[in-house]
């Protein structure tokens, strides 16, 4: 029988290659042609659902077999963690609020400096720290007051797969906003928040 450490992983790579390629601005292109300028309504929550999807399969095993636990973290400080990890939850709303522009595929897809394209337009949560989504995941997954063998394995992988995700997406936003994200670069941490 599979061990469901192996399950985990091919799960985690079958979700990253997945959610790469739908990601993909090849991808995008695709859609764009098919779909049209519906693509920016349409996109968001399919991709949405698709993650959902595709990480179930993955939650089933962890939930049947977590593996032994390493550590159970006790009272008081384990509603500390609990804390940290709802305050994280409410930075990823806030992030898509504070900068629609950014997840528009036409924005994603249109020359950089064009009208299309639009203004790297800092606000909210996006003046403290570059990449709230990287920020929330990881506070949310390392603050969890218990560990096991597999869950510990997820978190590590997923940790990796977020970083080079962030790079990917940072890369991105200056093909899209030029020396206008390279500036914002210079003035904000992408995973430390600026705390004045």
């Amino acid at each position: 029988m599979v061990s469901s450490t192996l399950i985990i992983v091919a799960s985690l790579l079958a979700f990253a290659a997945i959610h790469s390629i739908v990601a993909s601005l090849r991808f995008k292109r695709f859609l764009r042609r098919h779909l049209g300028p519906r693509v920016d309504t349409l996109y968001m929550p399919a991709f949405s659902i698709m993650a959902v999807l595709t990480l179930l399969p993955l939650a089933y095993v962890l939930y049947k077999n977590p593996g032994p636990f390493l550590y159970i973290v006790p009272s008081p400080w384990r509603w500390l963690m609990i804390g940290g990890q709802l305050a994280a939850a409410i930075v990823a709303p806030m992030a898509f609020r504070d900068a629609p522009h950014r997840f528009r595929v036409s924005s994603q897809l249109s020359i950089p400096g064009t009208a299309e394209a639009g203004h790297l337009d800092i606000r909210g949560v996006y003046r403290r720290v570059r990449d709230p989504f990287l920020l929330s995941g990881l506070v949310i997954m390392w603050l969890t007051p218990f560990m096991t063998v597999n869950l510990l394995i997820i978190y590590i992988l997923t940790t990796v797969y977020l970083y080079l995700g962030s790079l990917h997406w940072e890369s991105r936003l200056v093909a899209q906003f030029g020396d206008e994200y390279r500036e914002y670069q210079k003035r904000v941490h992408r995973i430390i928040p600026r705390l004045n």
